[in-house]
């Protein structure tokens, strides 16, 4: 059995690498040419535009990777069943479930490279690229909303921790490459969502743990009288700087900058504890997460798939046919994987098994399919 999982190996890592490598070629064509919109003569370049494909890839191998193993697995499986080497191999004692242990080890391999891209290489060459792209046209980081990004923050006793005295909404128009702050505003409400403080200031920079230091700040305060709790005059006061102790780190805002698909299950379960603690929406960032966590599981899904086409004879179909068949039911699995994500996120569907079901569904068809070719 060692010398043919050796072969299957060698055969299978083949196939799907030469099939990534055409995938990754194609959905790069497609990049360059939506990038070649945004170049421009002295801003962003080509070669900015080449960068910035070559540094998305990995992530694009993370989410072409099912596909490849499909379509790979398929292909093998099929070249073995003309060839007549599955039916020797049959003939010489191996069962379906021997073969379905071997692919399974095989799969281990990918879903490995699957999780190191994920968790790892995405996520960094990601921000990397988002940083050339910003450098490239000349201005700072920046979300796509008019008045820039906004996150909540509480205020505390003694700065992280102690009793909670109220909640602290930060706006920041831009972001520089550096993480520095530009064009800050905050609004500091107390426990019964009374304006307390607003506080603008033209730079914020990360000093030390938890701690900004705010420059040309414009701090307004807004007293009330505890008693009658009447408004007194508003106080307004201009000082060059003034430190803001948070639980607002660059690391959070930064995730922000990058769509949840693309960060790390670290990342998402930091943020989404973050979000959890100020009282705020998680759903679109559990689901992240969830999709990350069971995302592995679908190359073991794949590979099963894919065993049911060792089974066909000649006669069922040319290879051809059957790549093409690889090729369907990758592209309706990733269609479907998409689709539910979206419908547990409008319908509040458990994260969990919005992530799992697509994976359920495929894994028993897979498990029909060769208890079809088993029997026929």
């Amino acid at each position: 059995m060692t010398v043919l999982r050796r072969y299957f190996g060698q055969e299978i890592f083949r196939a799907v690498s030469f099939v990534l490598m055409a995938l990754l070629l194609l959905t790069s064509f497609f990049d360059l040419m939506s990038e070649i919109g945004a170049v421009t003569k002295d801003g962003y370049r080509l070669q900015h535009a080449l960068m910035v494909i070559g540094l998305s890839l990995p992530g694009k191998a993370y989410d072409l990777m099912p596909i490849a193993v499909l379509i790979g697995s398929i292909y093998v499986l099929a070249q073995f069943a003309a060839n007549s080497e599955f039916t020797i191999m049959r003939a010489a004692s191996m069962s379906s479930w021997t073969a379905a242990k071997i692919l399974m080890r095989i799969a281990a391999v990918f879903i490995v490279v699957t999780f190191v891209l994920g968790e790892i290489v995405a996520p960094k060459t990601e921000k990397i690229a988002k940083t050339i792209k910003a450098e490239a046209q000349g201005g700072p980081l920046t979300q796509e909303f008019r008045s820039g990004m906004w996150t909540k923050d509480l205020i505390r006793e003694d700065g992280l921790n102690g009793a909670v005295l109220g909640v602290r909404f930060l706006n920041v128009h831009k972001v520089s490459q550096t993480r520095e702050l530009l064009g800050v505003k905050i609004y500091e409400f107390d426990k019964d969502f009374q304006l307390m403080r607003q506080i603008n200031a033209e730079r914020g920079e990360y000093v030390r743990s938890h701690v900004w230091k705010l420059s040309n700040v414009v701090e307004t305060s807004f007293p009330r009288n505890i008693a009658s709790e009447e408004i007194l005059d508003a106080k307004t006061i201009h000082v060059d700087s003034k430190e803001l102790t948070s639980e607002i780190t660059p690391n959070i805002l930064s995730v922000l900058f990058i769509e949840p698909d693309r960060m790390s299950a670290y990342e998402l379960s930091s943020y989404t504890q973050h979000l959890a603690d100020n009282k705020q929406s998680t759903k679109r960032y559990d689901m992240a997460f969830w999709k990350k966590m069971t995302y592995p599981i679908s190359i073991l899904v794949m590979m099963a798939l894919a065993l049911p086409f060792a089974y066909l004879h000649a006669r069922d179909g040319g290879i051809s046919l059957r790549i093409f068949s690889g090729i369907m039911l990758g592209m309706v699995f990733y269609l479907v994987n998409s689709l539910f994500s979206h419908l547990g996120l409008i319908n509040t569907w458990p994260p969990f098994v919005t992530a799992l079901f697509p994976s359920f569904i495929f894994s028993l068809l897979a498990l029909a399919g060769l208890r079809y070719v088993e029997r026929h």
